[in-house]
């Protein structure tokens, strides 16, 4: 080739450097050392003639030592390239050189074939560009795109999903494989406490703990929940793990930042930050979305449940009705005594439900606008075929739909009419003593004689204990209703109790020549009691068996051990007790019908103090009766440890 076209060259010191003596070269050898594009001038056999010195520093030389020998291998272009180079139908092309550390330099390669004075190819020129850092872009981007594809492909799956909560860990997976970290992890820092949701950890490193790691920076993280953290550099001894690096990303959503995206790398040292944080950051927004998802469903699922557990709890009948009347939605409890079987109810209509008097009243049949507009309340009426008395409130739902709740008022209307039942007996009972007594004073005041003032004191001593029995009465069930009764469970023999209760009776039966039998035992029969409360339950039980006894007849007590318990049952021949009265017997104020027919004065609250005295002292009472036969009460009591009972008592 001839010398005259070819500027300064750079080879070893084995070789002479060369000047070029074609015309003009001094332009050209400026420009070929000084522009900042790297040139290497190749021969037509592709052998390497020259490079400029920015070739030589892009390739990792120094000016001074360029080993001709090493240039050849980098100019190894394939024999279909050379082909069309020099045919001057390739000039841009790829290639990757070798640098002097041995490691790869992609470039892009613009060649030139220049021809001689006599238009015939000289040589060729070749301008490379270093393409690493487009190269590298390039790689990032296509790994980008992989990461986008994967993420939007398991977070589409993770939305379809009935189990978020589940999946969560196949999606951290799934973020940790396409952005190149061996661990992901979802955790929340609330009040410096941490605690870890969901992870994955690449199987590679199994022993790789989160924890020790966010242990570290917790603090921050807890005081600033909404901001990036960065730790390029983890001690070892703090991880196990070598070189290993974290970014936590929060985890935002309508309710606020909650928690964080914790990403770890050990080989890469958080390399993949600039170029995957946009990944990172939409990763973590849509598990925040997510995540909220969850929070709502839970929340729905809370809030059904409860009103679920509300309804069901309620005593009521619960329907949901349009304008029309037609029943929509339906709820009760079994033992509500309008219960159906919601099959049976439900698309029905309420007027063909109920008797078209009831509904009519609550819904009429030609509805107007204001139907709904507030609510409305139907008391105290009945439903044909029903036993019971109910009451409906009807409650706007919206202008087409109301709730209408139905509750049984049956016991509430019996209290109602027990109290009425009460207020009228106590009036006449507390007013009729006090108008003896009254009656009494004025008499003994004008003057009598000895044998009408002992009548008149009698009487009036009568009527005031009367009316001072009525009052203990009261006062006693007031005592048991506010728990203000003091009872002391101990010991004792139930003997001497008997003994002074039917002693304080005795007077009331003599006068009617009623007798009571009881023949104490000669051995103490002990139980667990109070001498007063029992003294309390054995007068009111004795004092009811005389008063609805018949003249001339007998009352019987008598005891018997029955395994751990002592059994004493008290026993007239009177009215009996009708069996519809029974469940009520023990009521305040509760009255048998008998027993009122009969005008057999009484408050109706000795039955309940004894009932609730003896379930105190961890008793029981039943009742055992036939109409104009009799009636037995047998209260049950606890006996005491080691008590022996020889014998019973009955004459």
């Amino acid at each position: 080739m001839d010398e005259k076209i070819l500027p300064q060259t750079y080879f070893s010191s084995h070789a002479q450097p060369r000047l070029a003596s074609w015309h003009g070269d001094l332009d050209y050898r400026a420009l070929f050392e000084q522009t900042g594009d790297c040139v290497f001038i190749l021969g037509l056999d592709f052998k390497l003639m020259a490079l400029n010195p920015q070739a030589v520093k892009m390739l990792g030389y120094s000016n001074s030592d360029v080993p001709a020998n090493s240039m050849e291998p980098l100019l190894n272009v394939e024999a279909f390239t050379r082909a069309q180079i020099l045919e001057n139908r390739v000039t841009i092309f790829e290639h990757t050189f070798r640098k002097v550390d041995g490691s790869p330099l992609p470039v892009e390669l613009s060649s030139t074939l220049v021809y001689a004075a006599d238009d015939k190819p000289a040589y060729i020129q070749l301008i490379a560009r270093d393409i690493a850092e487009r190269k590298q872009n390039e790689r990032m981007l296509k790994r980008n795109m992989r990461a986008q594809s994967i993420i939007g492909e398991v977070t589409a799956v993770l939305f379809r999903s009935s189990n978020i909560e589940g999946r969560m860990p196949e999606v951290l997976e799934s973020l940790g494989y396409a952005i190149g970290v061996f661990s992901c992890a979802i955790f929340e820092t609330r009040n410096s406490t941490l605690r870890i949701k969901h992870r994955w950890v690449d199987p590679a490193v199994p022993t790789f703990e989160a924890e020790s790691v966010i242990a570290l920076y917790l603090e921050s993280l807890s005081k600033f929940p909404d901001r990036v953290f960065s730790v390029p550099d983890v001690p070892e001894k703090i991880t196990g793990t070598a070189g290993v690096s974290m970014l936590a990303v929060p985890i935002q959503g309508a309710l606020g930042s909650w928690g964080f995206l914790g990403l770890f790398d050990k080989e890469d040292r958080l390399s993949w930050l600039p170029t995957s944080f946009d990944i990172v950051q939409t990763t973590a927004n849509l598990l925040g979305a997510a995540i909220e998802r969850i929070h709502y469903e839970e929340t729905l699922r809370l809030s059904e449940r409860r009103n679920r557990i509300i309804v069901d709890a309620l005593p009521d009948l619960l329907l949901r009705v349009d304008r029309s009347g037609r029943i929509f939605d339906y709820n009760a409890a079994l033992s509500h005594p309008l219960y159906l079987e919601p099959g049976a109810v439900i698309g029905r209509n309420l007027h063909d439900l109920w008797s078209q008097e009831v509904a009519g009243k609550l819904l009429p049949r030609i509805p107007d606008e204001t139907l709904f507009s507030h609510p409305r309340t139907l008391e105290n009426f009945k439903i044909p075929g029903r036993t019971g008395s109910f009451e409906a409130r009807l409650f706007p739902l919206s202008k087409l739909e109301a709730l209408i709740i139905v509750r049984d008022v049956t016991e509430q209307a019996r209290l109602n009419q027990m109290k009425s039942d009460f207020i009228n007996w106590a009036s006449h009972e507390l007013r009729t003593p006090l108008t003896s007594a009254i009656l009494m004073t004025e008499l003994l005041r004008q003057g009598c004689t000895p044998e009408e003032e002992e009548e008149y004191l009698l009487t009036l001593s009568s009527e005031l204990n009367r009316q001072k029995n009525l009052i203990n009465e009261l006062l006693m069930a007031g005592r048991l209703e506010n728990g203000a009764l003091h009872i002391v469970v101990q010991p004792l023999d139930l003997n001497p109790v008997l003994k002074d209760s039917i002693s304080a009776v005795k007077p009331i039966a003599k006068k009617r020549n009623i007798q009571i039998h009881f023949s104490a035992a000669d051995s103490p029969c002990m139980i667990m009691g109070d001498v007063s409360a029992l003294q309390q339950v054995f007068i009111n039980l004795l004092s009811n068996a005389v008063k609805f006894s018949p003249d001339d007849s007998d009352v019987i007590v008598w005891v018997k051990r029955v395994e751990n318990q002592v059994q004493v049952s008290i026993s007239d021949s009177g009215l009996g007790i009708p069996t519809e009265a029974l469940p009520y017997l023990f009521e305040r104020f509760y009255r048998a019908r008998n027993v009122t027919a009969a005008d057999i004065p009484g408050s109706g609250i000795g039955l309940y103090i004894v009932k609730s005295i003896v379930g105190e002292l961890g008793g029981d009472i039943q009742v055992n009766t036939e109409l104009n036969k009799g009636t037995t009460f047998t209260v049950s009591l606890r006996a005491s440890l080691g008590a022996g009972l020889e014998s019973q008592s009955r004459t």
